[in-house]
């Protein structure tokens, strides 16, 4: 079965994890490869301009799957270096690919998102949560830990503290504290969930193409990067956009009071 569902609406991609009868479990052997081949077809597609990643039935994704745990078999088979290079091969290539991801990633969080299904909410860079999601990240009631970067990504999102104690108690987190925690954005009835992940990247995909792949790197850098770093970045991709079409074409809308229409030029 296809794990990715993908729906073009305009400059926007919807990408459904559509595995609903084991909730979106993740990951089996192919998964890596599906998720940097929708990653890789994105980059190098400039038509696109957002994606919004969501659930299929009533799960975002509850992450690993707790029978192939416990028959050790799948991504758990074998000794522990075999599983370690399947981490690399599979669960890596998936967060490394939608961290690699160029243009804006809206998450639409439908249900639970539990362990590597929370993690990769995560990467998204807008959140929108249905009243009916839930976050986790309940590695070590398992005895395992985050293999998926998340030690890296949660503190990033929620701050260090609150980030420990998502980790260490395994607890999990309602709509409503989530969004105080900052991990999502805002959050809406489930029923209007996709039609507001949909207005927010309407509003994403109405900007400069070339641009907004070049803010998002700008973002992705900014975590890490010194403020020098930055500024460099920052004058080498700006003097690139003062000089396209779309610079010319947003400034002449701004004067004339009418919506810019750009072409990616």
């Amino acid at each position: 079965m296809t794990l990715i569902s993908i729906e073009r609406r305009g400059p926007v991609e919807i990408w459904t994890l559509d595995r609903a009868d084991r909730l979106n479990a993740l990951p089996d052997l192919e998964d890596g490869e599906a998720f940097a081949r929708a990653c890789e077809a994105v980059n190098a597609d400039r038509s696109v301009r957002c994606v919004i990643l969501t659930g299929a039935g009533r799960a975002f994704s509850a992450g690993g799957d707790l029978r192939a745990m416990k028959d050790r078999r799948d991504l758990f088979e074998g000794a522990g270096t075999d599983i370690r290079e399947r981490y690399r091969r599979v669960v890596h290539r998936i967060v490394r690919s939608l961290y690699g991801l160029e243009v804006p990633l809206v998450a639409a969080v439908n249900g639970p998102a539990m362990g590597l299904g929370c993690d990769i909410a995560g990467l998204a860079d807008i959140r929108i949560a249905s009243e009916l999601a839930s976050f986790g990240v309940p590695f070590l009631k398992l005895g395992i830990l985050p293999g998926d970067g998340g030690a890296w990504l949660m503190p990033r999102n929620v701050g260090y503290v609150r980030a420990a104690e998502l980790l260490f108690t395994g607890r999990t987190l309602d709509a409503r504290t989530a969004l105080e925690w900052g991990l999502v954005n805002r959050v809406v009835p489930a029923e209007v969930l996709l039609d507001e992940a949909l207005k927010t990247a309407g509003e994403i995909a109405a900007q400069a193409p070339n641009a907004l792949r070049m803010t998002k790197a700008l973002l992705r850098q900014g975590r890490d990067a010194t403020f020098d770093q930055i500024l460099e970045m920052t004058a080498a991709m700006q003097a690139l956009a003062h000089l396209t079409d779309d610079h010319a074409e947003g400034v002449a809308a701004v004067l004339e009071k009418r919506p810019a229409d750009f072409s990616g030029r």
